[in-house]
C-alpha cells in the first residue's frame, strides 16, 4: 500500500495572501511574506482600520517592491501641483487621483478613512468604477507630497502622468441639459394636447381641434430650431467629409415628420407628427447623455500621455 504522508499546510500572507517564505515574517501574530505588508498593517493598526481585513479575505496587494522615497518629490514643485490641484484656498486643497490598485470593497473602506491615517485630509471620496479618488486636505496640515505618499505607503500608489496635466475628462454641458429639457417640456405638452385627436373629438368642437393643432406647432419649433440641432449640425459636418453618421437619419426622420405635420397643419387635412417628432428627439438626446456618463466613467480611455511620467530624477556626479 502507498505511505502518505502529511503536506504542511501553506502559510498565506494576512495582507496580500501570497505563500510566505519558510521564514514568515510574524508581526502581531499575523504572518506577512516581506516588508513592505508588515509595514501596510503595522500603518493600519495605528489608524484602528484593522476591519479592512474582515471585509474581504487578504484584500492588500503584495508589497514586495516598494516606493523609493524621493518617488514624489516632484510635487514639491509649485507649478506641478498648480497643474494637478483642481481648486485651492487657505483652507482646502481639492486634487484627484487615478489608483488602478482599487478593486474590492475592502478599498473602499480604507480609502475613506485616510483621516485616520492623516490628520490634515478632510474628506475622501472614491469612485470605484473610474477607479479615482478625490481628495480634500487642510495645507496647512499636509501637501500633496505627504497625499501621495502616504497612498503609496497603504499599497495604493498614485498614477500620476501627463495626461493628469494637460486633459480633463469632459462634463455634460449645459446646452445638453437644456435640450433634453426643452424637448421633454414639449413632448409632454404636444402628447395632452393630441388625446382628442386620439379619443375623438366631434365635428361641432372644429375651433378646438384646430386651435390644439395650432399650439402643437407652435410648441414643435422649439424642439426642430433647438433641441434637434444636434443632429442636424453633425448631419452638414459629414455631408461637408463626404461620409454619413449615425445622426443622418436621425436628422432626415425629425425633417420629414416635421414638414409632413406642418403640410397637414396648414392645409387642414390633419394635426400631424408632432408628438412623435417631439418623441424622438427627447429620447434620442436623453440615450445621448446616458451614453456620453457611461463614457466618462470608463478608466480605459487614457491616451498615450499617460504613459509618459510627470517628472524625472536626473543623476548628476555618479
Amino acid at each position: 500500500m502507498p505511505v502518505t504522508t502529511a503536506v504542511p499546510p501553506v502559510t498565506k500572507c494576512y495582507h496580500c495572501g501570497e505563500p510566505c517564505a519558510a521564514t514568515a515574517i510574524v508581526f502581531a501574530e499575523q504572518a506577512f511574506c516581506c516588508e513592505g505588508c508588515k509595514m501596510v498593517y503595522s500603518i493600519l493598526q495605528q489608524g484602528d482600520l484593522c476591519a479592512y481585513y474582515t471585509l474581504n479575505s487578504n484584500p492588500g496587494l503584495p508589497q514586495k517592491t516598494r516606493v523609493r522615497n524621493d518617488k514624489f518629490a516632484f510635487l514639491d514643485d509649485a507649478a506641478i501641483q498648480q497643474k494637478i490641484i483642481r481648486f485651492s484656498n487657505a483652507e482646502q486643497v481639492h486634487v484627484i487621483f487615478y489608483l488602478p490598485q482599487i478593486h474590492c470593497s475592502s478599498c473602499l473602506y480604507l480609502l475613506e478613512k485616510l483621516h485616520r491615517l492623516e490628520e490634515g485630509i478632510v474628506a475622501v471620496k472614491v469612485n470605484f468604477t473610474a477607479k479615482e479618488v478625490s481628495l480634500v486636505y487642510h495645507p496647512a496640515k499636509t501637501t500633496l507630497r505627504k497625499v501621495a505618499e502616504l497612498l503609496a505607503h497603504i499599497g495604493y500608489e498614485p498614477y500620476i502622468s501627463l495626461q493628469d496635466l494637460h486633459s480633463r475628462r469632459p462634463v455634460t454641458g449645459n446646452n445638453a441639459v437644456y435640450r433634453v429639457g426643452v424637448a421633454g417640456f414639449c413632448f409632454g405638452n404636444i402628447m395632452l394636447l393630441s388625446f382628442p385627436e386620439y379619443l375623438g373629438i366631434d365635428a361641432s368642437e372644429t375651433l378646438l381641434r384646430t386651435s390644439f393643432r395650432w399650439l402643437s406647432f407652435l410648441l414643435s419649433l422649439p424642439v426642430v430650431l433647438y433641441a434637434a440641432y444636434p443632429f442636424f449640425a453633425a448631419t452638414v459636418k459629414s455631408i461637408r467629409q463626404r461620409f454619413l453618421t449615425i445622426d443622418a437619419p436621425i436628422a432626415l426622420a425629425i425633417l420629414i415628420t416635421f414638414v409632413r405635420s406642418v403640410w397637414e397643419v396648414f392645409s387642414g387635412t390633419g394635426s400631424g407628427y408632432f408628438d412623435s417628432m417631439a418623441g424622438i428627439v427627447f429620447f434620442m438626446l436623453a440615450g445621448r447623455m446616458l451614453q456620453d456618463r457611461t463614457y466618462r466613467q470608463l478608466s480605459f480611455n487614457r491616451n498615450y500621455a499617460s504613459y509618459f511620467p510627470v517628472a524625472v530624477a536626473v543623476l548628476q556626479e555618479g
